[in-house]
């Protein structure tokens, strides 16, 4: 066993978190925890994982479940294509008479949404298979230890991680092992500032030699963002507010949101149009501006709030219940979410 396999190891055993998904090989729990855990943060995906299962404990009620409810249930944790493909998973799973996830990695890899890592997380974690499994941590750990020049944006680059996971990995214990590098990733070897005076690799760690930790992994520069300016219209009509459906395509696809437009409107320029329009309003008032930032693109949003004097448009309306229990608002608007739900209801 290579030193840097035998430091993780103890190191885990003493300093591992005490998470949910932890206290089972369930291979279905596993799978629910490793795609929440995608591009979210571990102590934020605590409380939806334990939601989730609860409510949708096994594959056959994933796979039956209506739409708007499991998006409610995702509801905060974003990029909502990835229960959108765990439930094609669970519906093509039930077809094929299985009650679980498959334990080889050619039939996990045929099922939307599961890749190379989270594959190989699931073979490990729920298997205890000697698997390989890359994600941003094993890429931080590995490229800082080894001091690994090539560019995580070619494709050839895996095979380096790859080959270099393949030699320190166990012949037990697999599923510690990767997880170790989450919680080594998320408490110590952090992109920014890690805590290196802790780390159970700093004698070995040849970025760490050199004081140049932040340069690894290597990463080619980020494609700049799209900013888009939008106005967000609250329209309130007694105790309802109106929303939207999205198109069934594109980004945030087929979730709920307030109306809103590409626009920089003014508040005088939003009245005169209400009343060119002769739509009949009580009042309208700026309510805060907000930022949301997506992989490809920003929102500069700004606010108003809008009391109608009947519905208009074709809108859907809702209550405060329906819009806490039913429908999925998206977190980009969570500030507007936020403002109704303290100033309007």
């Amino acid at each position: 066993m290579e030193k840097i396999t035998k430091n993780l190891l103890t190191w885990y055993a003493e300093n591992k978190r005490d998470l949910p998904w932890r206290h089972t090989h369930n291979p279905y729990f596993i799978w629910i925890s490793e795609i929440m855990l995608q591009q979210t943060r571990v102590e934020a995906v605590k409380v939806y994982y334990e939601r989730f299962i609860h409510t949708l404990p096994n594959v056959y009620d994933l796979a039956n479940v209506k739409e708007d409810a499991l998006l409610k249930l995702w509801e905060g944790l974003g990029y909502y294509s990835r229960v959108r493909n765990m439930q094609k998973s669970a519906k093509i799973l039930v077809e094929k008479g299985l009650t679980n996830l498959p334990d080889t990695k050619e039939e996990l890899l045929s099922l939307p949404g599961i890749g190379e890592y989270t594959a190989g997380a699931i073979l490990n974690i729920a298997f205890a298979k000697k698997e390989v499994a890359i994600d941003g941590n094993v890429y931080r750990v590995l490229g800082r230890y080894y001091k690994i020049e090539e560019d995580l944006g070619k494709s050839t680059t895996y095979k380096i991680y790859e080959r270099r996971m393949k030699r320190i990995l166990p012949e037990t214990m697999t599923g510690d092992f990767i997880q170790s590098f989450m919680d080594l990733g998320s408490i110590i070897c952090t992109p920014k500032s890690p805590k290196c005076n802790l780390c159970p690799l700093f004698e070995d760690c040849k970025a760490r030699k050199i004081n140049q930790m932040e340069l690894y992994p290597v990463k080619q520069k980020k494609i700049q963002q799209k900013v888009e300016e939008r106005i967000v219209f609250l329209y309130l009509c007694k105790d309802k507010v109106a929303i939207r459906k999205r198109e069934e395509k594109g980004l945030l696809a087929s979730l709920y949101e307030f109306p809103n437009i590409l626009s920089t409107s003014s508040l005088m320029d939003i009245e005169n149009e209400f009343v060119v329009k002769n739509i009949p309003f009580t009042s309208i008032m700026e309510i805060g501006e907000a930022k949301h930032i997506f992989s490809h693109k920003i929102w500069y949003m700004k606010g108003y709030l809008i009391e109608l004097k009947e519905e208009v448009g074709e809108y859907i309306w809702v209550t405060k219940r329906e819009l806490q229990e039913v429908y999925s608002i998206p977190s980009a608007f969570s500030y507007y979410v936020d403002f109704l739900m303290k100033n309007c209801f």
